[in-house]
């Protein structure tokens, strides 16, 4: 029987782990938490969008600079099949209104308890508490050290990494890994928050009052840039956060680090055009304030707090300029939140480096998938389903390469 080993115990570890076994692999998984699948624990605390409902060429584009990459894999294993996975670990799937897709009992929990079941009916073992410790000199087995300070080492005929990126150190992927690749050669594009709120210097009036405050459907650009977002975002008393800023997240970290500032544009009525809302200003009654004019414009007081504190309390009268700046509030963000306050990570083990089962080309018998990979992508199902995706590709790979190594030693 061949041995493989799966250095990280998160999704795309587990269904690698899974695929393997299925195969007739005897597989061991590692990791140095207490237990596996943490993070995707914690991700089914508010519901588990597990993937989307989208087309392919959407979901696709949600992958930014890496959708030529992850289109294949995607292939391998789609959105239909993991709610097929889902469904056959008796947790069918149902589609929200925002077209995102979610088990039947809405949590991580019993998805995973009954995953843990069928690993264990194929005969995967775990191991936690071992964190990986690079490869030994001379040998290059896997060495790894124990909760207990004692080191051990494995040597599996193949091994899968997915050790995660770096923004849930108290759930294991701290970027631990990043040193030991690049000491092998490997190129590693540097890990970034994302998915993460951004940083803006309110005002301590404004913070007071507003902090904590969402921002209802607004839409969301970067000035000079053509990416966009929209939904429901949230204000902090540091700034801002929430879906529609996670959207546009690369896009405003290329704009940071091209001019050390982004200027956002807050659509407050993405739903209005100019014209409609200068209109609207025009049929103001003589006796109204501003700020019940801008009411029945739609904006409640987050929103008209926003167009003060973007022009220091002095509001535009003319009906064009006002209906302009409810269009695009400018908002200056100086920076992104630090990467352990982040959703997940950009950047990570560089696309030149692995080949298309993902095997890393300088280490045979090597395979990565999930974040540790240099892709990203918004919430909303699209980074659960490349990490399965990876797994699976990953596991094929490892598979192809374990039946090329018994061929040619039966020669």
């Amino acid at each position: 029987m061949s041995t493989a080993a799966v250095i990280g115990g998160g999704p795309a570890g587990l269904i690698a782990a899974e695929t393997l076994a299925r195969a007739g692999v005897e597989v061991t998984v590692y990791d140095r938490m207490p237990s596996v699948g943490r993070r995707f624990l914690l991700a089914g605390h508010g519901g588990l969008n597990i993937t989307h409902s989208e087309d392919r060429d959407r979901m696709l584009a949600r992958y930014g600079r890496s959708a030529e990459r992850i289109a294949p894999m995607l292939d391998v294993f789609s959105p239909d099949d993991l709610r097929d996975w889902c469904a056959g670990l008796g947790e069918p799937t149902f589609v929200g209104s925002s077209g995102r897709v979610f088990p039947q009992a809405f949590r991580a929990t019993p998805l995973m308890r009954a995953w843990l079941a069928r690993l264990a009916e194929l005969g995967v073992r775990i191991e936690t508490r071992h964190r990986w410790a690079g490869w030994a000199e001379g040998t290059g087995a896997l060495r790894f050290t124990r909760a207990d300070g004692e080191a051990v080492e494995a040597t599996p005929e193949v091994a899968l990494f997915a050790l995660g990126g770096a923004s849930w150190p108290r759930l294991g992927a701290d970027g631990g890994w990043v040193e030991l690749f690049e000491e092998r050669g490997a190129a590693v594009t540097p890990l970034r928050a994302a998915n993460v709120g951004v940083q803006v210097a309110w005002t301590n009036v404004f913070a007071d009052r507003f902090a904590g405050t969402p921002l209802k459907n607004v839409g969301l650009t970067v000035l000079g840039r053509d990416q966009s977002g929209r939904g429901d975002a949230m204000l902090t008393r540091t700034g801002i956060e929430g879906g529609p800023v996670y959207a546009i997240g690369a896009a405003i970290r290329d704009a940071l680090d091209a001019d050390g500032e982004c200027v956002l544009r807050v659509d407050l009525r993405p739903d209005l055009t100019v014209d409609q809302l200068a209109e609207r200003l025009r049929r103001r009654r003589p006796k109204d304030s501003t700020s019940t004019t801008l009411r029945r414009l739609g904006l409640d007081p987050a929103a008209i707090g926003l167009l003060r504190e973007s022009t220091g309390g002095a509001l535009p009268n003319e009906p064009t300029a006002a209906a302009e700046l409810v269009k695009a509030v400018p908002v200056v963000v100086t920076a992104t939140m630090p990467i352990d306050r982040a959703i997940s990570t950009a950047g990570g083990l560089a696309w030149s480096e692995v080949d298309e089962s993902l095997m890393v080309r300088r280490l045979p018998g090597t395979f990565v998938a999930g974040e540790m990979l240099d892709w990203e992508a918004p919430t909303g199902g699209y980074l659960l389903q490349a990490s399965f995706s990876t797994g699976v590709v990953a596991a094929h790979g490892a598979l192809a390469w374990l039946r090329g190594e018994s061929a040619r030693r039966s020669r």
